[in-house]
């Protein structure tokens, strides 16, 4: 749905996630089996994946401000179930958070956002504010208040259902 630029680092993972759904048409990646092999995830997962996609986009919505679009398990007991280890670089010496298994996508979800919170982006990744599509962007404005996915699109549909409901 949007024009902006990919998350950055292992936010785009997270980014690509929440976007598997196109919540206007209703039309879900997870369904095909390439949606699935782009995540690493089998169709036995996918319920699960579902469950991680609607806690991360609860919380991109408040990122922006904005109550969760449904009642989801809350985002920190998915990351709970998730392994991860501090992984050191032997050449300088930084550390980083690392899933202990590199296959699960919730451990590589967890990892991004470890990474996110360290590098001081997390609360950039945000939802759309129209509830047609609460598609997740990566806020790049400098004062971090973007509130649609695509202004040409989202903010224009926002703008024009104010103006008009002020002629109402």
């Amino acid at each position: 749905m949007s024009e902006r630029s990919p998350a950055p680092g292992g936010l785009a993972l997270v980014e690509a996630l929440v976007n598997t759904v196109d919540l206007e048409s209703g039309a879900d990646t997870l369904d095909t089996a390439e949606g699935r092999a782009a995540f690493g995830v089998a169709e036995r997962d996918v319920a699960d994946v579902r469950e991680l996609r609607e806690s991360l986009r609860a919380v991109c919505l408040a990122h922006a401000g904005h109550a969760p679009h449904r009642e989801v398990t809350p985002l920190g007991e998915l990351l709970a179930r998730a392994p991860l280890y501090v992984a050191v670089d032997e050449r300088d010496g930084s550390a980083a958070l690392a899933p202990a298994d590199a296959g699960p996508l919730l451990s590589r979800v967890a990892a991004a956002v470890a990474e996110a919170l360290t590098a001081g982006t997390w609360l950039r990744l945000k939802a759309c504010e129209l509830p047609e599509c609460h598609w997740a962007y990566y806020d790049r404005s400098p004062a971090g208040r973007g509130r649609w996915c695509s202004m040409s699109v989202c903010g224009a549909r926002a703008k024009m259902r104010r103006y008009r409901a002020k002629d109402s």
